[in-house]
């Protein structure tokens, strides 16, 4: 009996548009009627979690930052906490300094953006989930003066080389990992992933990995699927994650979320 269902958010229950669906969120609520604990997993922060989702009630936990963080939302509180030590954070932010990158980070669980055009580019792509958003002239600077909790840095490649640089920039530090994309790279403390986050929550709950259940798309959701009994991967999830999968589901455009829980879950 599955007690705890894990899913992800943008290309999962969020369609190619950034939306997510009615279908989708009425099938989580049903979930979470039915005694089942819905906990978003994002790689997003708290407050930047889909507005939509934000408007809900039905959820109480919420894995954010790729698992840096577990935020019980009842009771105002991170279960679990994995930040980058704010010394690293700045020295690595300063030595990019210049280099070509587009500077944001999760602090807190608030997003900061570095100078106002990467801000309204944010704001422009990702709309009211981005409403909330912080602008700062210097998040290294910002972070150095404010000792606050560092759950991730994002750094775009803007300039030509700057993906070949930040590896090199990354190779001695073992305190750190990163996902590369082809316009940016997550960076978090070594250690953070979200099947680490969900293990810690499921212990807290008492519930076992038989009992969990997960939906993701991309290569961040293998270590939730490590994690999970029942593990689906959506039609639009890189191949590596469908196999793996017990089932695949339908794409993120055709409420692949809503028919998991529908056909298989709650069944």
């Amino acid at each position: 009996m599955i007690k705890l269902l894990a899913v992800d958010m943008d290309g999962t229950c969020l369609d190619s548009k950034s939306r997510m669906s009615e279908e989708t969120v009425a099938a989580l609520k049903t979930a979470a009627e039915k005694g089942i604990t819905v906990v978003p997993t994002t790689g997003r922060n708290l407050n930047c979690l889909p507005h939509r989702l934000q408007a809900e009630s039905f959820y109480r936990y919420v894995i954010t930052s790729n698992g840096a963080g577990v935020v019980d939302l009842k009771e105002n509180k991170r279960i679990f906490d994995l930040p980058i030590p704010c010394p690293i954070a700045t020295e690595l932010l300063k030595k990019c300094k210049g280099k070509g990158f587009g500077t944001a980070a999760h602090i807190d669980e608030e997003y900061y953006l570095q100078g106002k055009i990467l801000s309204l580019a944010g704001r422009f792509i990702y709309g009211k989930d981005a409403e909330k958003s912080i602008c700062v002239k210097s998040i290294a600077d910002f972070i150095e003066e404010k000792q606050k909790t560092v759950e991730e840095i994002q750094l775009y490649f803007i300039k030509r080389g700057s993906k070949e640089y930040i590896k090199k920039i990354l190779a001695p530090y073992s305190e750190l990992t990163a996902a590369y994309s082809s316009i940016y790279v997550e960076i978090f403390a070594n250690g953070a992933s979200k099947g680490i986050a969900l293990t810690k929550l499921a212990e807290n709950l008492g519930i076992s990995k038989e009992e969990i259940a997960c939906i993701g798309d991309g290569e961040n959701d293998m270590p939730m699927f490590e994690a999970s009994g029942m593990k689906f991967a959506m039609g639009n999830a890189v191949d590596i994650l469908k196999e793996k999968a017990d089932f695949v589901l339908p794409s993120n455009n055709e409420n692949g979320v809503a028919y998991a829980v529908n056909e298989y879950i709650l069944k």
